[in-house]
């Protein structure tokens, strides 16, 4: 075998083995149990990070193996394309900008296609509607959101439409003005929801598919507690119900939810009941099979919230706290088998891997060393 090697190697075939070595190393690789699934991971690139992460994971176990990475400035937030082939990016940047990227599964890298303007400064939030054809962003500072046509090679185009907010609340130092914090299309796509932090509402649009273009519904906004700030916000699987993470009072509030329209039933605190320090509420996800929803505390608190879901009223039981044994717990996801949820934790440069279990979480003593992680997505290896 030496001997045919070095005969290769020497006729200038040293490329040609290389690219079989690489691809069977893949096929083995993920024909092991388990091995469904890509991990993407958007960070901030103002330390050591050097952009956008990719891994491969273990839905069985939990474990996971480092595949590549490419650079963009600061993609704290991602979204995944319908079919899997494309991947947009935010750049938290002044001005803000949006990144797209393709990806390849036979390799689990991702290539740049284009960059657009986001129409406004340090966008946090992106996403896409069901048909791909178009991406959604929300800039934070800029107090406004944009569509942007994906066009089917996966580029961007500019921004067609622009919306403004309007508007504060009575938090002088954060809630001076506009800050769209999130973009979350309706499971039936018919409606966009936007909480906005600096004025206390999460405004509700009505989405033309065909055109790209929003408008205003005509109940346009839910109005929330004078101070709490919304930022993250998921349904339940059934779409009858919503939940609002509120970053500067640490609440959760639910909400019934019928063709674009929310009604407030419920408000519950996210904290430890003894909790006196500062609050700096982040991301909010309910579990796949619909029965919990989790939501996580940075700033002191550094825990992940657990609560037991209702399913004929969509009211919470708060069932505890679990630690994310880390700093500044941004952004957490399950996978897709709903086996683990892994927690970004930003200030201490990890994804800690915990295991569910009747909606508790057990630590798996797993971490994933990454610079500044803030965002986790996936995207099926099959």
């Amino acid at each position: 075998m030496q001997r045919v090697y070095r005969f290769l190697y020497l006729t200038g075939m040293k490329k040609y083995i290389l690219a079989i070595v690489a691809i069977l190393y893949y096929f083995f690789s993920f024909s092991q149990p388990g091995f469904d699934y890509y991990l993407l991971i958007g960070t901030y690139t103002t330390g050591k990070s050097e952009g956008i992460y990719v891994y491969k994971f273990n839905s069985s176990n939990g474990e996971f193996s480092a595949l590549s990475k490419i650079w963009s400035g600061n993609p704290s937030y991602l979204a995944i394309a319908p079919g899997t082939r494309f991947v947009y990016s935010v750049n938290e940047n002044q001005p803000g900008t949006v990144s797209s990227f393709s990806f390849d599964k036979s390799t689990g890298t991702l290539q740049e296609l284009n960059k657009q303007p986001s129409g406004g400064d340090h966008p946090c939030y992106i996403t896409t509607d069901k048909s791909g054809r178009w991406v959604v962003v929300g800039n934070y500072s800029g107090g406004n959101l944009s569509v942007l046509p994906a066009n089917k090679d996966g580029s961007l185009e500019k921004p067609i439409q622009t919306i403004n907010h309007e508007g504060r609340s009575v938090n002088t130092a954060r809630q001076e003005k506009p800050h769209v914090h999130a973009t979350v299309f309706s499971p039936d796509g018919k409606y966009l929801f936007v909480p906005d932090l600096g004025t206390d509402k999460v405004m509700v649009y009505k989405f033309n598919s065909k055109k790209g273009k929003l408008s205003a519904h005509s109940s346009p906004f839910a109005v929330t507690t004078p101070g709490s700030g919304p930022r993250h916000f998921d349904f339940h699987p059934s779409g009858k119900y919503a939940y609002l993470m509120e970053e500067l009072s640490g609440t959760v509030s639910v909400f019934s939810h019928k063709k674009g329209k929310l009604n407030s039933i419920q408000k519950i605190s996210a904290l430890p009941a003894d909790f006196k320090g500062p609050i700096g509420s982040a991301d909010i996800h309910v579990s796949p099979d619909g029965k919990y929803l989790y939501s996580s505390n940075r700033a002191e608190s550094n825990n992940i919230a657990i609560f037991s879901i209702d399913e004929k009223s969509g009211k919470l039981t708060a069932m505890g706290h679990r630690s994310t044994e880390g700093k500044t717990p941004r952004n957490f996801n399950f996978d897709p088998s709903g086996n683990f949820l892994l927690v970004a934790n930003q200030n201490s440069d990890e994804i800690v891997i915990f295991k569910r279990n009747a909606g508790l979480l057990e630590d798996t003593g797993k971490r994933i060393q990454v610079p500044k992680p803030v965002c986790i997505k996936w995207i099926s290896a099959k």
